[in-house]
């Protein structure tokens, strides 16, 4: 496999990447899992450097466009992802009300190890104020497109309606 997609040459470039859960579990349709996964981007901002310009998160996938302040942007994503496959995983286990708990834990395992999120993030380098507009405007109206809105504005999940992220401004490349 050719993984050159998902090596981020400028560590401190602005980037468009994409997470997906493995096995395409539908995990962040409950909100516990959102909180967490959420919870874990502010950490990320306020204790390393990551900026966010624009994110959603839908059933299986979090878009985001984001850039780091001063540590190496790979490192912030692998840190990202470890703790939040960790601890959503165990939420998974402890959750008494989840019914389809021995699914996702089954999907989401391989030789005994947890197997959260897909491999790669297919990091995408922005370079222009018009990539910026292009990859914000398919964040934002990603939801409309598969049908669960018909207004952006009225998505829970996206940086197009909620607060609870930290925005970085955008003022050009």
């Amino acid at each position: 496999m050719n993984f050159d997609k998902d090596v981020i040459k400028n560590q401190r470039n602005l980037h468009k990447v994409t997470f997906v859960v493995h096995q395409n579990v539908d995990v962040f349709t409950e909100k516990v899992y959102v909180e967490i996964l959420i919870e874990n981007l502010k950490f990320c901002q306020d204790e390393k450097g990551l900026r966010i310009y624009a994110w959603i998160i839908v059933s299986n996938t979090v878009h985001l466009i984001i850039d780091s302040s001063d540590k190496n942007l790979s490192d912030i994503i692998r840190d990202f992802k470890k703790y939040t496959s960790k601890k959503i995983f165990k939420t998974i286990e402890e959750n008494e009300f989840e019914k389809r708990k021995r699914w996702m834990l089954w999907l989401l395992k391989k030789d005994e190890n947890i197997w959260f999120w897909e491999e790669g993030y297919n990091g995408k380098e922005i370079f222009t104020e018009t990539d910026f507009k292009i990859h914000q405007d398919l964040i934002h109206n990603y939801p409309v497109k598969l049908g669960l809105v018909t207004d952006n504005k009225h998505y829970n999940w996206s940086s197009a309606s909620n607060s609870s992220l930290k925005l970085t401004s955008y003022s050009g490349l």
